[in-house]
């Protein structure tokens, strides 16, 4: 029997490795990998649906699956998960707290990026500013104009205006022309070496320690996307995909516990996998949805507060109806 031809974009990552160089096979599927840039892939996906199956930033399909509009629909396979408390850069010399964000004008290169929904929760739950205490200054991070993927309503008591077309809020964080950054990249250029530049957190990782061990929610960024006419045809298609990316993330993780040779170009590797275990447990990065509930839950009803989705999408909405449980031996 034939296998089934599909072009599959994803990030070039660890946990993908083994399904790249053949050493994981996806059930019934001739695959054509394409390992690109969150930004080509998300472009791409959204605006042509170039791929059968895509990785796919999670507010961007949240806002397109509350509209009923989206080509794709999703796996909870969460390809991308970062803590964002390292996503906000302020002037330092203005701004010493997260409160002292009120009144203040934030750059962004796009509204609806995951990475900045999460913030803005952070910044919310924790710190009482909300996204209408701010101006928010909309431009590209190393190139200007960018454009929102995404055509988005906010709500009326959300500030936001464009960067000027000759500029970028990497720049204008340099001059003082912005008080913070918020974005998934850190600011190119000169802003990078300003010594009134900085993380608004001096210690982002024990901060998203002690948020962790409050919320259990670890941050979900992105999720893989099946074009769902290929869904309808192939019934089977989602488990199988399910199965593979899950047995291809068990290897890397394999592979990062053994320390003969580190197989990432970082010293301290054993130290902070010890760390990331004894703080969140052994299935530290899960797929699947009822591991990840809390984070689901949190990212639903944030994004639909901020304005992007147009109604609460519950959590049981959110996925192909068959990778909701599985087969146990």
């Amino acid at each position: 029997m034939a296998k089934l031809p599909l072009s599959i974009a994803i990030g070039d990552y660890d946990r993908n490795r083994a399904l790249v160089d053949g050493a994981v096979q996806i059930d019934g599927v001739d695959p054509a990998y394409m390992l690109l840039s969150p930004e080509e892939m998300f472009f791409r996906a959204f605006r042509y649906q170039d791929f059968d199956i895509s990785e796919l930033s999670f507010s961007s399909y949240l806002v397109k699956h509350a509209n009923g509009d989206c080509p794709y629909i999703a796996l909870p396979i969460f390809l991308s998960r970062a803590f964002r408390h390292t996503s906000i850069y302020v002037r330092k010399d203005r701004i010493t707290r997260p409160e002292d964000l009120k009144g203040k004008r934030i750059g962004i290169p796009e509204y609806q990026l995951t990475a900045n929904v999460w913030a803005r929760a952070i910044l919310q739950d924790d710190y009482g500013v909300r996204p209408s205490d701010v101006t928010w200054v909309r431009g590209g991070i190393d190139q200007p104009g960018r454009p929102e993927k995404i055509k988005l309503k906010l709500p009326a008591d959300v500030k936001m205006i464009d960067a000027p077309a000759d500029t970028t809020i990497s720049d204008m964080l340099d001059r003082g022309e912005i008080d913070g950054f918020m974005a998934p990249r850190a600011p190119y250029g000169a802003a990078r070496e300003n010594p009134n530049v900085g993380w608004l957190f001096d210690d982002p990782t024990a901060v998203a320690k002690d948020y962790f061990n409050r919320t259990r929610i670890f941050p979900i960024m992105h999720v893989l996307g099946l074009r769902k006419t290929l869904a309808e045809q192939h019934p089977w298609l989602a488990a199988a995909l399910v199965k593979a990316f899950d047995r291809s993330k068990s290897i890397a993780l394999e592979k990062l516990s053994d320390t003969s040779a580190t197989k990432v170009t970082l010293p301290f590797v054993e130290e902070q996998l010890k760390a990331a275990q004894e703080t969140m447990g052994p299935n530290y990065w899960a797929y699947g949805v009822q591991d990840s509930l809390a984070t689901l839950e949190a990212f639903t009803r944030h994004h639909h507060a901020q304005g992007l989705s147009s109604r609460h999408v519950p959590v049981e909405e959110l996925f192909h109806p068959s990778t909701y449980e599985t087969y146990k031996i």
